[in-house]
Parts: C-alpha cells; structure tokens; sequence
C-alpha cells in the first residue's frame, strides 16, 4: 500500500497558491491520516485534528481578527506531517 501521506506536502502548496480550497485540503488530511498504514498513533490524530479544526475557524475570520494565522496552521501541519512520516 502506498505512503497515505505521501502526497500531502502537495496539497499544502496548491492550498498556499489558491488551487485547493480549504474543505478538500481538510478531507485529504483527514483521510490520510485515517487511511495511513501503520496507524498512526491516537495522539497524532488528535492533534492534526485541532490544527485542521483551528485552519477551518481561522477562514472564518479575517487575518486581523484571529487569534492564530492562516500561515502559522499552515507550518504548523507541515510539522505534523514531518514527524508522521518519521515514525
């Protein structure tokens, strides 16, 4: 089976261009994470579904009115997806 993850890191760079919008970009994560072989640990799920869940809040606001940046949930899932894929 191939690497779930193994196409995120292009998903992050249509997302930052305007070519993926914000809902595929979560489903795809989501599903990768769920579909990843080995499983991934209980932890890891659970902490890429708050920076998901904080990205998705963040699009509801403007950048000047929340409390956390596009960009900042961007780098922050680029480190998830660093550290699942060292497991």
């Amino acid at each position: 089976m191939p690497d779930a993850l193994a196409a995120l890191p292009v998903t992050l760079v249509a997302f930052q261009s305007g070519q993926l919008p914000l809902n595929d970009l979560t489903r795809q994560w989501r599903e990768a994470a769920r579909t990843h072989e080995p499983a991934l640990p209980p932890r890891y799920t659970e902490v890429l579904e708050r920076v998901l869940s904080q990205l998705e809040s963040a699009a509801l606001f403007t950048e000047e009115s929340c409390s956390f940046s596009q960009g900042d949930m961007v780098a922050a899932l680029g480190d998830w997806l660093a550290r699942a894929r060292a497991l």
